[in-house]
């Protein structure tokens, strides 16, 4: 999977970029489907405490999935984004599972009820 971090209004530090990217390579291990991802780490101007954002965008065949946490360090924001994306991962493998149809059983139980 090929990931983008961006920090806008600041520059980040390679101990920050790298612990986002390994992260987002645990996203990577979840499901063979994401073909990219884009992060986004904001700093918004408020007295607030946390006023760190973190914005992560996957795409996957045929969707997007996107998460936006703001807490207190980068890390964290990281963290809390990267659990929803894992759960939004798994909701979309189940939704996108084949369901399989009982129809073909029924037909072969009374075919075996009739001989």
């Amino acid at each position: 999977m090929k990931i983008s971090i961006q920090s806008i209004h600041f520059t980040a530090d390679k101990k920050l970029l790298a612990f986002i990217q390994k992260k987002a390579d645990k996203l990577d291990q979840m499901s063979d489907q994401i073909i990219s991802g884009e992060i986004y780490l904001k700093l918004e101007n408020t007295v607030n405490e946390e006023n760190k954002i973190t914005e992560i965008k996957i795409i996957m065949p045929g969707t997007q999935l996107f998460a936006k946490e703001q807490c207190k360090t980068f890390e964290e924001a990281t963290d809390l984004a990267i659990e929803s994306l894992k759960r939004q991962i798994d909701k979309h493998k189940v939704r996108s599972k084949p369901h399989l149809s009982n129809h073909k059983v029924d037909r072969e139980i009374l075919e075996i009820e009739e001989d």
